[in-house]
Formats: C-alpha cells, sequence, structure tokens
C-alpha cells in the first residue's frame, strides 16, 4: 500500500520555505505521496504567530530561522517585511492549482522563493499571476479559480481540519494520524515511515 502524508502548510510560513525541499526528497525517496494541505497558524491550539510574540524569543526566532536556512541552502529576506501584502491569496493559488491537478509543489516553491527570498510582493494579483506563469501554468486562469467560493471552502475547510487533528503550527506531517511539527522533525518522520516510529 502507498504511504500517504498530510502536509500541512503555509506560503507565508519561513519553516514551510526552508523544509519544502527537504521534505518532498524525504516523500520521493520513501515512494510516499503528499497529500497538501494550505492552511494558516491554528492559534486556537496554541499556534503564535512571530508577530504576537516577546521580543526576545522573536529575536531568537529570527536566528534560527537563519541557521536552518543556512543548512538547508535557503536564502532569507527580511527587509521590507512590513510592506508587503498578505501572502494569504497565494495560499488560495495554491489550492486551485491542487484542485486542477497542477504541479502544486512547483507553483509553492516558486511562491515562497519569491516571497521569502525575493522579498516579492506575492499579496499582489498580478505578481502571483506571473509567478504562476514562469513556472508553465496559465496564471490569469489560476487566479479566477483561486478567488471562487469553492476554493475559499477547500481553505476554510482545511483550517478546521486542521484543527480538529490537533495542528497548531506550520509546517505539521502527519503519518498513520501521528503528527510532527516543524520541519526540524523530519528526522523523526523519516524513521516512521522507515517502520521505526518512536514510542511516547
Amino acid at each position: 500500500m502507498t504511504k500517504a502524508i498530510d502536509y500541512f502548510f503555509g506560503i507565508g510560513s519561513p519553516w514551510s520555505f526552508i523544509g519544502l525541499d527537504a521534505f518532498s526528497e524525504l516523500a520521493l525517496r520513501h515512494g510516499a505521496s503528499i497529500r497538501p494541505h494550505l492552511i494558516s497558524v491554528i492559534e486556537d491550539n496554541g499556534g503564535i504567530y512571530s508577530r504576537n510574540r516577546p521580543e526576545a524569543r522573536r529575536a531568537y526566532w529570527t536566528k534560527d530561522l537563519k541557521r536552518w536556512a543556512f543548512l538547508r541552502g535557503k536564502a532569507l529576506n527580511f527587509e521590507n517585511r512590513a510592506a508587503l501584502s498578505d501572502p494569504t491569496p497565494a495560499g488560495f493559488m495554491v489550492i486551485a492549482a491542487i484542485e486542477d491537478g497542477l504541479d502544486w509543489l512547483g507553483l509553492t516553491r516558486a511562491l515562497q522563493t519569491a516571497f521569502w527570498t525575493d522579498a516579492a510582493d506575492i499579496g499582489r494579483s498580478e505578481v502571483r499571476q506571473a509567478i504562476a506563469s514562469s513556472v508553465g501554468i496559465d496564471g490569469a486562469k489560476l487566479e479566477e479559480r483561486a478567488q471562487a467560493e469553492a476554493t475559499q471552502s477547500i481553505w476554510r475547510s482545511n483550517i478546521e481540519s486542521a484543527r480538529n487533528s490537533g495542528v497548531f503550527g506550520l509546517p505539521t506531517f502527519r503519518y498513520e494520524d501521528e503528527l510532527y511539527w516543524g520541519q526540524d522533525s523530519l528526522p523523526f518522520l523519516e524513521r516512521h515511515l522507515n517502520g521505526e516510529k518512536i514510542a511516547v
């Protein structure tokens, strides 16, 4: 039976960006399919946006991000972040790509790289459309699908499902009903995929 991993993530999550390639490569190595779920941080379950954390923790968070980004071969650009629009609509575009059977993984990588490395304003429709077109997807058509009520409904359903499953932060991986929060938990996920689930 094919192994399947539920992947809860967000385009605007730097940890999702940093761990994306490591996770997709892990899934490929194990012949596992990925079931993607675009969500936001689930505050009801204890998720905390970085902007709501004390300064000391936010400062450490930034350093830790840079350490992991270096380790994963990713570049982070923190300049002018406050001037960028909400990246949430980019998640709607990825949901539309998933529903249409398009290369959602390639689109996710392109959107996250644009946002976190190039500081592109992916909250703007024309920017998202250009990025989609750059990976061989009809950006205008996908943007139209992204704004449809059916797509918005999937977004809300994803969040509700994540809340009910105990998910709070991004990214979170679920395999055989076991949750692994954070891209730094990938070694534990891999052990589980190898049949070496750590009992706790």
